[in-house]
């Protein structure tokens, strides 16, 4: 069966007159007469006893309209769907971003997605370094990332959501715990604990070039993988830590505090990124929505 004929099935079974099934579906009679002639010619059945006086569905017929109801409603939901994806109304978003430091960025901008575009899939990687983000932006296995990145790759688009300032985080048992700032000269004979050292760790490159500027190697005992864990090691008086004001903000340890670094120069700024090409409309609908949740700050 085709769907012209499903169609012109359903106007004269619910109208039962030919005439006023021709004006509904905007044909003429007899073009409409000929297409439900084929469809029982197709089906092998009889749908209409017609008469001078009026149409009936026959038995067979009755037993079409159900099923034909349901081709049709199934035809504008197919419809409906291929519109709302070229809308960038359904479709499946993949975003990585480290934790500790984003998961407050991340949760203001999934409630607006999923509040104002339900069809669209937000899936979430919540560990992934920045590097990993833009490796996996370029391999295709991610579609966004919160990233902290001093250099991108080609290909790469990016815009400014925040800006940070370093920090130090220390044992609330230091003798500079109490310190308004603190200059990392001051840190020389301290030990370190640091994320792992993955290309494009901008903490710890940052912590290595600013040590160097003022003069010493910093001596980085152990790393961890996230900064929780960082900050864990911290309480436990391991060693301090160079992380961002946003973990300061939303990780929560009363044997740490968090001194501001006195040496920094510029905030570091925090960006969405995503690859420069890609066609995907859901995405396009979800980094218009990040400029509503997520806008560029002023300096």
């Amino acid at each position: 069966m085709e769907i012209h004929q499903i169609r012109a099935f359903l106007a004269v079974a619910e109208e039962l007159h030919f005439g006023r099934a021709a004006q509904r579906l905007h044909i003429a009679q007899p073009p409409l007469s000929r297409t439900i002639r084929q469809l029982e010619k197709r089906l092998g059945a009889t749908l209409f006893e017609r008469s001078t006086r009026s149409v009936q569905l026959t038995e067979s017929g009755k037993a079409l309209v159900g099923p034909a109801r349901a081709i049709l409603d199934a035809v504008r939901l197919a419809e409906m769907a291929v519109t709302a994806a070229g809308r960038g109304q359904t479709g499946r978003v993949r975003i990585g971003f480290a934790g500790s430091s984003s998961h407050h960025l991340v949760g203001t901008w999934a409630k607006l997605v999923r509040r104002t575009h339900p069809g669209i899939e937000f899936v979430l990687t919540s560990s992934a370094y920045a590097s990993e983000v833009v490796n996996r932006l370029s391999e295709g296995t991610l579609d966004i990332g919160i990233v902290r990145l001093l250099f991108f790759p080609p290909g790469i688009a990016s815009r400014v959501i925040g800006h940070e300032d370093l920090v130090v985080a220390l044992p609330r048992s230091h003798a500079l715990a109490a310190a308004a700032s603190v200059r990392l000269a001051d840190l020389a004979g301290e030990s370190w604990v640091m994320l792992p050292a993955e290309p494009g760790s901008m903490l710890r490159e940052l912590l290595l070039r600013l040590a160097h500027d003022a003069g010493f190697t910093p001596r980085i005992v152990q790393s961890a993988p996230d900064s929780l864990s960082l900050v864990a090691l911290v309480s436990a008086e391991v060693g301090c830590t160079l992380t961002v004001s946003s973990v300061a903000q939303h990780v929560v340890n009363s044997d740490v505090v968090f001194v501001p670094l006195a040496d920094q120069t510029a905030p570091l700024d925090v960006r969405l990124v995503w690859r420069a090409d890609d066609p995907s409309s859901a995405l396009a609908e979800v980094l218009r929505l990040s400029e509503e949740a997520l806008p560029t700050p002023m300096m």
